[in-house]
């Protein structure tokens, strides 16, 4: 049945989508200070769509790196309290080139909308204030109580986020958060996502001789600091493709076999998935599934690495320098500064001769995270995606790193349900990527219909 609620977002879906556009022209690269005018205009941006919503008393909280943007409404005595997260900073655009259409001017083709941070996470933000819009508009208040957070630093580590949690307690009591970021795991059915991987990271320089050299005067009496870094990064997996580092599995949480059997009823087709990516064959740690490998498994990935000439043709020198970043994702029981401290060893203890090493240790670490079984948060989503969707949710884990749900259960004991109707093949941190108009649609009445459950159910 049609709801006042579910027709007023029907019926301004078009300007929705309008603001959508709007939103994502602005380039809110958290990451590149090139881009903090930006980060600073999108904040001030979704404080004036905050306030258009209704009386939420909206407003731009700044920090020592770029703003978090808070709002609420808290008018419902007696019902529950939430937090609404999201985050309004993107990935950089880069490679340029490889973009269909420019990536800060937003395109519909083929019923989605590309652009950088459209699936990640400004479509699925802006949802939760349509929807608190549409209640004030036809209603004159919201189910639940609502306390609005978007920062502008999700993409570089939170930090200023976690300070502020960790700090504004006055502006934090709720019962639990409910995300807007986060991803479905594919499209053809509903899914919510109970648990998280955690993130550690490193840098690390390999330095040979004080300069570059020429390759046919010195090459084969000084070390080669680009060879040299191939072999300590050679060196972190065995040859079947488990982590090399001593120590890297001991306090790695041991699934059931129930769990992992329940895994198999999911339908993941690994064929499809590796023909979706376009690679000769999927590889990792031998013993596990390739969904085991995402959900349950760590890992260690060089994220980047270089040294040497890099400019067009050719040029005979032996590189002085070369460095790489890595980040390891970690699954329960597993700690960031431990891991950090085991790789940063398992490096020095194989440097190549002729070389020095030098290590900087991400600050931006995140716990593993996984929310309760039985929470009353997951049984509301569940009873709002059966009512859009008409078919029960899979509950299923996350590869990726939410740092906030971490800081969130560490600083003020509230668990985390991811409420995001981006998808995970829409391409987010990669060009072109995209959101389906069709989830924005489906996100819209799910929100709607989740508040409306929880005022019900909580």
């Amino acid at each position: 049945m049609m709801t006042p609620v579910s027709a007023y977002l029907q019926a301004h879906r078009e300007r929705f989508l309008a603001e959508l556009v709007e939103f994502v022209r602005i380039p809110s690269v958290s990451t590149d200070p090139a881009y903090a005018e930006h980060v600073q205009r999108a904040a001030a941006w979704v404080a004036d769509k905050l306030n258009a919503a209704g009386p939420l008393n909206a407003r731009v909280i700044q920090t020592d790196g770029h703003p978090i943007v808070y709002g609420e409404w808290l008018g419902r005595a007696g019902a529950p309290t939430i937090i609404v997260y999201g985050h309004y900073d993107v990935q950089p655009p880069d490679p340029l080139d490889l973009w269909t259409t420019p990536a800060f001017e937003p395109t519909v083709r083929d019923g989605r909308l590309y652009g950088r941070g459209v699936s990640d996470d400004k479509g699925p933000m802006l949802i939760p204030i349509k929807v608190a819009e549409a209640f004030f508009a036809t209603t004159g208040g919201l189910p639940v109580n609502v306390r609005f957070l978007f920062e502008g630093e999700e993409e570089s580590g939170s930090v200023q986020l976690d300070r502020f949690i960790r700090e504004r307690g006055d502006l934090l009591g709720a019962d639990f958060v409910l995300s807007a970021d986060g991803a479905m795991w594919r499209i053809d059915e509903p899914s919510i996502t109970v648990a998280s991987r955690g993130l550690a990271g490193l840098e690390l320089i390999v330095r040979g001789a004080n300069k570059d050299l020429h390759s046919g005067r010195y090459g084969g009496a000084v070390a080669n600091a680009a060879h040299a870094l191939a072999r300590l990064i050679s060196s972190l997996h065995d040859d079947e493709g488990r982590v090399a580092v001593a120590g890297f599995y001991d306090d790695v949480e041991v699934v059931s076999d129930e769990e992992r059997a329940s895994y198999t009823q999911l339908g993941f087709d690994e064929v499809a998935y590796q023909q979706s990516l376009g690679v000769p064959a999927l590889v990792g740690e031998p013993g596990y599934t390739t969904l085991e490998r995402l959900w349950i498994r760590p890992t260690i990935e060089v994220n980047g690495l270089g040294g040497g000439y890099q400019g067009p043709g050719g040029k005979t020198v032996i590189p002085s320098e070369a460095f790489a970043k890595i980040t390891c994702r970690l699954v329960a029981n597993q700690d960031p500064d431990d891991i950090q401290a085991k790789v940063e060893t398992h490096l020095h203890m194989h440097l190549p001769p002729g070389v020095t090493l030098s290590v900087t240790r991400d600050s931006h670490g995140a716990l593993p995270y996984r929310i309760p079984a039985g929470h009353v948060g997951l049984k509301v989503a569940e009873i709002a995606l059966r009512q859009v969707y008409v078919q029960p949710p899979l509950y299923v884990r996350m590869g990726g790193t939410i740092p906030v749900s971490e800081s969130f259960k560490r600083y003020r004991n509230l668990d985390t349900v991811f409420f995001s109707f981006s998808t995970a093949d829409e391409d987010y941190h990669a060009p072109n990527e995209f959101l389906r108009l069709h989830r924005l649609d489906e996100g819209l009445q799910a929100w709607a219909a989740y508040w409306q459950a929880l005022g019900t159910e909580g």
